[in-house]
C-alpha cells in the first residue's frame, strides 16, 4: 500500500541521508507544540489551533504561550528552558550553516516562541513561573490542547519558595538567546539580557530545589542533581566519603549547583563580563564543576555542557589568570567526550549491540540528541583551536567526534537494526502511534465537536490504528538496551517524543548538511497513510493515474488515487502527484497552487502566500528528468494543482 519514491539526482555516490530534511522536520516538531494562539503566517502545523488562551489569569500573570512538554498538555519550565538553550546554542553555534539551509528565520522564530513565554514567567525579578498545568490530572486525560479541560494552574518560586536550578535554567536559556539574536534584533537582545541577569542573581541569593516549592513538578521532572543516574557519574579520583554522602542524598545546595555555574557561563559569553567567568572559577570546586566527570549530559545534569563550554574560553586563549582552573574544566569536557567515542578506558558510555549511546530505558534518544550536538560543538572548538582530544587511549583528531556524531544521528534516522527512522515524518519506516495527544486524536479543523477527557481514552487512545496527525520531526524515546522498540501509543518510554529530546538536533543536522549534504542525498517524500486493521472499517481502491501537463511549462503532473477507505457514511482517498521535469534544463523554486483542498498534504512547504507551495530547501534545483511525489488525503474531488512560478 505505502509508495516510496526515491528523486534521483545524477549522484553517483551511495545515498546518504538528507539531513536537511530532517532539520526542517526537527522545526517543524516545535510548532505542532506551541501553545497560545498561533501565528497565521509561520504556522506550518496546519492541524493544530490555539490552545492555552487563558493560561496564568487564575493566578493575575499572563501566561499565554510557551511549548507543551511533550505528548501532553503541561508547560513545565525546567525542560522549556534547557530546549531553548540548546535551540540557541546551536543558532549561535552553526548560524551559517542554518542561514544556507534557509532555516535562520525558522530557527529564531522557534527560540522566540520559548523567551517571549520566560518573560511572561519573569514578571519580577524574584519571582518566575515554573509551571502551567497539573501533571497528574493531565495525564488522567486524553484530549486536544484545543479542548482541554485539565487545571491551569500556574505555580510559581519566589524568595520564600526558591527554585535555583529552575531559574538558573532560564537564565542560561535568556542570555544564550540574547546571543543569538543579537545580530537581528538587538533591542530584543538587550530585554533578553536584562531579565537573564536578574533571574542569575534571584537563583545565587534564593537557594533552594525548585521542586520543593513546585511539588507538582516532582513526579515529572524532579531536579536530582549530583544524584542523577548515578550509574553514570565516575570521578577521575578516588570518591571521598563526603562524596559518598552527596551521592546517596538530594542535597538542595548540590542539586542546583550546575544549573548556577551553567548560567554564569552563558552570561559571560553574552556580556563579556569578567564577573560571570570569575563565579565559574572561584565556585568550580564548591559547585562540583571541576569534580564531577560524567557520562551524560541533559535537562538535569549540565556538567557536560559547561565544562565544554568554559573550554571554549581556554582554547580561544582568553583564559588569562583563570587558565589553571579552565583547564581542569576541560579535563572533565575531554573526559565526556573520550567516554562517548569508547576511548576513555574502560569508563565509557554505554551502547547497544547497534552502535547507540544507552544511558537510560526511559527516552534514552534525548541523551543521545544531547550528547552528539556537544561533540559537534566541541569538534568546532577543537579545530578552531588547531588542537585534538586527549583521550586515555590516545589523540583523537576533531573529524572523529562529529563522524561520531553522525553515526548516532544515523542510527536516529534509520541506519539501526530495526530500519526504522526515530524522527517521525522522516524516511520510508518510521513510528506511526506516536504517544501524543494532539498528534493521535483527529484536528479540531476535521473533527470539530468536542473529545471529552475518557472519551479521548476510548476513541483514540486505544485506537489501534495508526495516528490521523503525522507529528513531523518528533523524536521518539527510542530503542532500549538491546535496540529492541515497539510502536504502540501506550509504550510511552519509547514512543513519546519531547522538547528536550529535539532541541539538539537543529545544530546537529545543521552541521551535517553542511559537511555531506552535497552527496547524494536520501530523500523521503511520502508519509504512510494510516492502515485500518480492520478489514470491514474500509474498502481499499485504486484509480489508475491521470496525466496533466500545460502547454509551455516544462513540467508534468502525474496524478492518481492509490487507496480509499471508508469511515461511516465518509470516504476519504488518498491522492498520489508526481512532478516530472520534461524539459532539458534544470527549474529552480518552483512553486505550486494547490486550490480546493480539504484534507492534509504531506512533502511540500507552505510558502506565505495563499494555497501556495515549494518543494523543499534540499530540492530548490529541480533536475531533468527527475520526479518528486507527494501526497495528500481528503473526501470528495482531488485537487486543482498549477503552477505559481519558477525559474
Amino acid at each position: 500500500m505505502l509508495l516510496i519514491a526515491l528523486v534521483h539526482l545524477g549522484a553517483s555516490e551511495p545515498p546518504r541521508f538528507n539531513y536537511g530534511d530532517a532539520l526542517d522536520k526537527s522545526l517543524l516538531f516545535f510548532e505542532a507544540q506551541r501553545s497560545g494562539k498561533l501565528p497565521l503566517q509561520q504556522q506550518r502545523v496546519k492541524w493544530r489551533g490555539d490552545s492555552g488562551l487563558s493560561d496564568g489569569f487564575q493566578q493575575g500573570v499572563e501566561l499565554v504561550g510557551g511549548y507543551y512538554d511533550a505528548g501532553d498538555h503541561v508547560k513545565f519550565g525546567l525542560p522549556m528552558a534547557y530546549s531553548v538553550t540548546m535551540l540557541a546554542w546551536g543558532a549561535i553555534e552553526f548560524s551559517k550553516e542554518i542561514s544556507d539551509l534557509n532555516q535562520l528565520e525558522n530557527t529564531l522564530s522557534a527560540i522566540k516562541w520559548g523567551t517571549d513565554y520566560l518573560i511572561k514567567a519573569h514578571p519580577q525579578p524574584n519571582v518566575l513561573y515554573g509551571q502551567v498545568g497539573d501533571g497528574a490530572s493531565d495525564h488522567y486525560c486524553w484530549e486536544r490542547a484545543e479542548d482541554m479541560t485539565t487545571s491551569r494552574t500556574a505555580y510559581r518560586i519566589d524568595e520564600a519558595h526558591p527554585g535555583s536550578d529552575l531559574a538558573g535554567e532560564t537564565a542560561a536559556a535568556l542570555a544564550a538567546a540574547s546571543i543569538a539574536f543579537s545580530p537581528y534584533n538587538s533591542s530584543y537582545s538587550a530585554l533578553l539580557l536584562v531579565h537573564a541577569k536578574q533571574l542569575f542573581t534571584f537563583a545565587d541569593r534564593f537557594r533552594g530545589l525548585y521542586d520543593n516549592s513546585i511539588s507538582s513538578a516532582q513526579q515529572f521532572y524532579p531536579s536530582s542533581g549530583y544524584s542523577v543516574s548515578k550509574q553514570s557519574l565516575s570521578i577521575l579520583y578516588s570518591i571521598t566519603p563526603i562524596l559518598h554522602l552527596l551521592m546517596k542524598s538530594k542535597s538542595t545546595s548540590a542539586a542546583v549547583k550546575d544549573e548556577l555555574l551553567w548560567a554564569a557561563a552563558w552570561l559571560y559569553e553574552a556580556t563579556g563580563d569578567e564577573y560571570y567567568l570569575q563565579y565559574a572559577v572561584d565556585n568550580a570546586v564548591y559547585m562540583g564543576g571541576t569534580g564531577w566527570a560524567v557520562k551524560e549530559f541533559n535537562w538535569d545534569n549540565k556538567y557536560a555542557g559547561l565544562q565544554i563550554l568554559l573550554s571554549k574560553v581556554l582554547l580561544e586563549g582568553k583564559a588569562g589568570s583563570y587558565a589553571s582552573t579552565l583547564q581542569q574544566y576541560q579535563a572533565k569536557a575531554d573526559y565526556f567526550a573520550c567516554a562517548c567515542l569508547q576511548k576513555n578506558d574502560g569508563y565509557n558510555v554505554q551502547k547497544t549491540p547497534g552502535g547507540l549511546l544507552y544511558v537510560d530505558n526511559w527516552n534514552n534518544l534525548q541523551y543521545v540528541s544531547a550528547a552528539a550536538f556537544l561533540l559537534v560543538v566541541y569538534s568546532n572548538y577543537l579545530s578552531a583551536a588547531k588542537t585534538q582530544l586527549n583521550c586515555p587511549e590516545g589523540q583523537i583528531q576533531p573529524q572523529e567526534l562529529i563522524s561520531f556524531s553522525q553515526s548516532q544521528a544515523d542510527y536516529i534516522l534509520g541506519k539501526n537494526p530495526k530500519d526504522i527512522s526515530y524522527l517521525v515524518g522522516y524516511g520510508q519506516n518510521y513510528p506511526l502511534h506516536v504517544h501524543h495527544r494532539g498528534a493521535s486524536i483527529a484536528s479540531i479543523f476535521s473533527l470539530q465537536s468536542e473529545v471529552g477527557c475518557s472519551q479521548g481514552f476510548d476513541a483514540w487512545y486505544n485506537n489501534p490504528e495508526a495516528n490521523p496527525n503525522v507529528i513531523y520531526g518528533g523524536l521518539v524515546g527510542g530503542p532500549d538496551g538491546n535496540d529492541a522498540f515497539s510502536d504502540e501509543r501506550s509504550n510511552y518510554e519509547q514512543t513519546e517524543p519531547t522538547l528536550a529530546g529535539n532541541a539538539p538536533l537543529v545544530g546537529i543536522f545543521a552541521k551535517l548538511q553542511s559537511l555531506y549534504g552535497n552527496i547524494g542525498s536520501y530523500h523521503q517524500n511520502e508519509v504512510p497513510l494510516p492502515q485500518l486493521k480492520t478489514p470491514s472499517t474500509g474498502t481499499w481502491k485504486t484509480q489508475a493515474p491521470k496525466t496533466s501537463q500545460v502547454a509551455g511549462v516544462p513540467v508534468e503532473f502525474l496524478h492518481s488515487i492509490t487507496n480509499s477507505w471508508s469511515v461511516g457514511d465518509a470516504t476519504y482517498y488518498r491522492h498520489r502527484v508526481i512532478i516530472k521535469n520534461t524539459s532539458l534544463k534544470p527549474i529552480s523554486d518552483l512553486q505550486l497552487v494547490i486550490e480546493n483542498l480539504t484534507g492534509s498534504l504531506w512533502g511540500l512547504s507552505p510558502t506565505k502566500a495563499k494555497n501556495t507551495y515549494e518543494l523543499p530547501q534540499s530540492l530548490k534545483v529541480f533536475n531533468p528528468g527527475s520526479e518528486y511525489i507527494f501526497v495528500y488525503v481528503q473526501g470528495g474531488d482531488q485537487a486543482k494543482i498549477s503552477i505559481q512560478s519558477f525559474h
